[in-house]
């Protein structure tokens, strides 16, 4: 039998929460407004399925470009290319610039 290529393949331990990280998420999560040209670090929620980014994205920094509908348009780089992702606020979290 072919071996599955599918979306969330291979994400057993990437995408595991610790014990204390298990239940309903944070309100506050939610409610975040990002502005355009706001740094953001996409931490993919593995309890959420609606605007999930890929894999690959996880862990990534990116730059805010646009609001749609509910998500967000973030722009990212790989490689030379310049990607645009489309990814909701619950796996997005604001980058703390000290």
């Amino acid at each position: 039998m072919k071996k599955s290529k599918g979306f969330r393949v291979g994400t057993r331990q990437l995408l595991r929460k610790e014990p204390r990280e298990r239940g309903k998420i944070r309100l506050s999560k939610l409610l975040y407004e990002y502005q355009p040209g706001n740094s953001v670090i996409i931490k993919i929620d593995s309890s959420v399925q609606k605007g999930m980014p890929h894999k690959r994205y996880h862990g990534r920094v990116g730059t805010i470009v646009d609001k749609r509908g509910r998500s967000y348009v973030i722009s990212i780089t790989q490689g030379d290319a310049v990607k645009e992702i489309v990814v909701r606020p619950e796996h997005l979290e604001p980058l703390k610039s000290d």
